[in-house]
């Protein structure tokens, strides 16, 4: 394929932008030539920032999709439950994805859209980002020498962070499941897709716990309001008031030059007066405990492997810090790490400890550990290069296990911790 390759986003949300700001770092390599968001503002920014031509831009996906094909690559990141419809079009225009996970939240979508890839041109790259960072692909290299023999357990926490999980999974986008996804899904396919990947193993039972514990009425303070803005007599004691995220907070608030994650789903460019009013009547203003969100904040699943080996899981929303963190026990020694130091600790039974600082091995570690713009390097790769998928490539096919998996999870805690066989639930089997 020619160069620059040339990239249509469709949702120039967080994550769109996200993906179309790589033209900074590969200038050479993509081209950002049209856009589509429903927020008119969104649009705007995309076009002042790449030099968009005004006809292409739209006002939705749809409107975008109604014409010929724009660009070689389109940038699927509308809402969870829009992926596929619009994906499939986009598809047998002869667009290329780069697709936002998950997926869908629906398995027989999933299916449906492979079999739609199978007979159009185009590749699809599902965004499980960490796959390409230098933190697990450097416990990948660890794992697969056998330096610790055979894994037989592993546990691994997902911290969602106190703010994040208000943020996005009570106040914003992915609060409630049945207009997105469940939480497992959304948040932790990233998880169960690196995991399975690092491990190498296939998953063969999955049982899962955990429900809405804090964020609901129930668990409302005396006198709170539905906005933190509106006379709450609980505000000035509530780790979650609304002013404190967004404005005063030194690590997320706009007074203290963060204008990016959370600020910016305020509004574009925003300022402390802007922040102000979206916070007065727009839904990041709500209180917690008042809102219409179903999405668990704490779930815990147990997995079992084919040969044996089992993993236990666990999503919590009440963390101070957002990181992940691993540790494998294997016949030989253990491994532990986290991405919030980036240090891997190699323990090999008798011998001295080894500790790997991951970032003396990459230049990049922002956007999830450089994830983000790992991706990015490698679809373009495979793309001018027409060469296929490697073992790390996210294709479609390797993400549909993580989907699997997490919907398996999501099924299991709905039905009280029920053990899920894997074959039966790939297959579509009910019971």
């Amino acid at each position: 394929m020619k160069t620059p390759v040339t990239f249509a986003i469709a949702g120039f949300g967080d994550r769109g932008s996200t993906y179309a700001s790589m033209q900074t770092l590969f200038p050479d390599k993509m081209k950002v030539v049209a856009v589509a968001d429903i927020r008119p503002e969104r649009v705007e920014k995309a076009r002042t920032l790449y030099g968009i031509p005004e006809e292409n831009c739209f006002s939705s996906a749809e409107e975008m999709l109604a014409q010929d094909q724009l660009a070689d690559v389109m940038v699927v990141s509308t809402m969870d439950r829009q992926h596929v419809g619009h994906a499939i079009p986009a598809l047998e225009k002869g667009y290329n994805i780069l697709m936002e996970k998950p997926i869908s939240p629906d398995l027989a979508e999933c299916r449906r859209i492979i079999e739609v890839e199978k007979r159009c041109p185009g590749k699809i790259i599902v965004c499980h980002v960490l796959r390409y960072t230098a933190f697990y692909n450097t416990l990948k290299s660890i794992l697969d020498s056998g330096r610790i023999g055979d894994v037989v357990s592993v546990c691994a926490n997902e911290n969602v962070g106190y703010w994040h999980q208000a943020h996005s999974f009570v106040r914003g986008n992915w609060r409630n499941s049945r207009e997105t996804s469940p939480m497992i899904l959304q948040k932790c396919c990233h998880d169960m897709d690196i995991y399975t990947w690092l491990l190498g193993k296939t998953c063969t039972a999955v049982s899962s716990v955990g429900s809405t514990y804090l964020f609901r009425p129930d668990r409302a303070p005396e006198g709170a309001t539905p906005y933190c803005l509106g006379g709450c007599k609980a505000k000035e004691t509530c780790i979650f008031d609304a002013e404190k995220i967004y404005i005063t907070d030194p690590r997320t608030g706009i007074r203290h030059g963060n204008t990016w994650m959370p600020g910016v789903a305020c509004g574009v460019d925003p300022t402390e007066a802007r922040t102000y009013e979206a916070l007065r009547s727009g839904p990041y203003g709500r209180c917690v405990y008042l809102c219409d969100n179903d999405v668990v904040d704490h779930q815990q699943i147990l997995l079992r492997f084919a040969d044996g080996a089992t993993m236990s899981f666990t999503m919590c929303a009440f963390t101070e810090n957002c990181y992940r963190y691993f540790k494998a026990m294997g016949t030989k020694g253990e491994i532990e790490a986290d991405m919030r130091s980036n240090e891997i600790h190699v323990r090999v039974f008798g011998e001295p400890e080894e500790i790997v600082d991951v970032t003396k091995l990459a230049d990049d570690l922002k956007g999830h550990g450089g994830g983000d713009s790992g991706i990015v390097q490698d679809f373009l790769e495979m793309l001018i290069e027409e060469r296929e998928a490697t073992a790390r490539t996210t294709t479609l096919e390797h993400s549909l296990e993580s989907h699997f998996i997490a919907l398996a999870a999501e099924r299991s805690r709905l039905e009280g911790g029920r053990v899920i066989d894997m074959e039966d639930f790939r297959n579509g089997k009910t019971v």
